[in-house]
């Protein structure tokens, strides 16, 4: 009997030490799932050369820290938004967006985006830094006093890029930030020539065949808010479209006159016809100026062997500013599970080193006024030289009216109508009849 409790005694003994392997290779384990990398995953749309930019800029900031494994996600930007819609649907969502400031719109009533303020106000260090963002493009991502988008960029659509070669050539002076339509025309005018060499408001001048238009533009709302017109009544609580009101009728007539009265702007059916792209046309000399975005710039340094440079888009009639804008950041979904470390993220790119790197390749122009007016973007020696004028710019956008249904509304009624417009087929104060009435249905509607 003595030996039988001997016996267990000494199994006992090994049981305790088998147990003691165990709990401390346990701890071992925990040890290592706790020392693992937080992956983060990172949903983003934009062309190749933001694709690299993005890239380069998680790549460099992985290195600096060994927390974080940021997972990224590029999407096309046609598909990007049904597509985070449906993974956040089935439960699969990133956890941190690239957002614009109309994709925010759908995102917010969807009620998908974590509120940020409370991060920003526990970290010291950038709940200091916020305070030197562009309040406009804050503004837009702030909903009922909470932050739920952290900018990266702001983007008036007030840039017009001109050729100075061509400019010297024929002798016109630059365009000044200062000019209003009436200057914008002639110079349009001078530009402009048929492949007789003659100009539109030369007899005989041939709009069939012109050699080299002096402008292009895709931004006809710019036309609307420099003429004192608006687009709905409240940019923020849109209930009523206003396009067929006198001053919006106006300023877009003014748009369509380019093509179809003036012959300085081509057609869509021009361009068909043309084969080539914008980009090519102005390389070419083909086009003297063109109106788009800053994001033009990487690409148009790479391929110009021109010098070409940027003014802003010119002072309506009365002498007043209005552009039509783009601007982006980045978020946080509310299905997160690791808030903090999407926090770390998210400053990674739109903090100062990401906006910097940004702004260095001339794709952007940073959210953050101090960035903004310094050595990365407005006094930066590289092309296009006049950039900083965007840091004005910002005073005078107008976003798109933030509704749920407004996206609704241009795809199905805003659009189609403007196509026939431009093309002559019926007027401008037709067509905004027409579209006023169908767009304010949706108006009342909030899904």
């Amino acid at each position: 009997m003595q030996g039988f409790f001997k016996r267990m005694k000494k199994c006992s003994g090994l049981l305790l030490v088998g147990l003691s392997v165990i709990l401390l290779a346990g701890c071992g384990k925990k040890e290592e799932v706790e020392g693992k990398k937080v992956n983060i995953r990172l949903a983003f749309w934009g062309g190749v050369e933001e694709k690299k930019i993005i890239t380069d800029i998680v790549t460099d900031w992985e290195v600096k820290q060994s927390k974080i494994k940021v997972e990224l996600e590029h999407i096309p930007v046609t598909s990007y938004l049904d597509k985070i819609l449906t993974e956040i649907a089935g439960r699969r969502a990133p956890d941190v967006i690239f957002c614009d400031v109309n994709a925010f719109v759908p995102f917010f009533y969807k009620n998908v985006l974590l509120d940020l303020t409370p991060l920003i106000e526990k970290d010291e260090q950038f709940n200091v830094k916020i305070k030197d963002f562009f309040p406009e493009v804050l503004a837009r991502f702030t909903r009922e006093g909470k932050i739920f988008c952290i900018p990266r960029d702001t983007a008036p659509f007030a840039v017009i890029y001109y050729n100075k070669d061509l400019f010297d050539r024929l002798k016109i002076p630059y365009p000044t930030d200062d000019w209003d339509w009436d200057t914008f025309l002639k110079i349009a005018r001078k530009l402009t020539v048929d492949e007789t060499g003659k100009h539109p408001e030369d007899k005989g001048f041939n709009d069939k065949k012109v050699k080299r238009y002096g402008f292009w533009c895709w931004t006809w709302q710019n036309f609307v808010y420099s003429n004192g017109g608006k687009i709905v009544d409240d940019i923020n609580n849109p209930t009523t479209c206003l396009l067929n009101q006198p001053e919006a009728v106006e300023g877009y007539q003014f748009y369509v006159d380019l093509m179809n009265k003036y012959n300085v702007a081509p057609s869509g059916d021009a361009l068909a016809n043309m084969g080539i792209g914008i980009d090519q046309m102005f390389a070419m000399g083909k086009l003297g100026m063109y109106q788009s975005g800053i994001w033009d710039t990487p690409h148009l340094r790479e391929m110009l062997k021109c010098n070409w440079d940027v003014v802003m888009f010119p002072k309506g009639p009365k002498g007043i500013r209005g552009f039509a804008t783009g601007g982006s950041g980045y978020a946080i979904t509310s299905a997160t599970e690791h808030p903090q470390e999407a926090w770390e993220v998210v400053k990674c790119l739109a903090g100062d080193e990401g906006q910097e790197k940004l702004a260095d390749t001339g794709l952007a122009q940073p959210a953050n006024r101090k960035i903004a007016e310094g050595i990365h973007f407005a006094q930066g020696s590289a092309a296009p030289l006049n950039k900083g004028m965007l840091n004005e710019a910002v005073k005078y956008v107008v976003y798109d009216p933030f509704h749920i249904r407004w996206r609704e509304a241009q795809d199905k009624y805003i659009t189609p109508k403007l196509d026939l417009i431009n093309s002559g087929k019926i007027s401008v104060e037709e067509g905004f009849k027409k579209i006023v009435p169908r767009v304010n249905i949706l108006l009342q509607e909030k899904e």
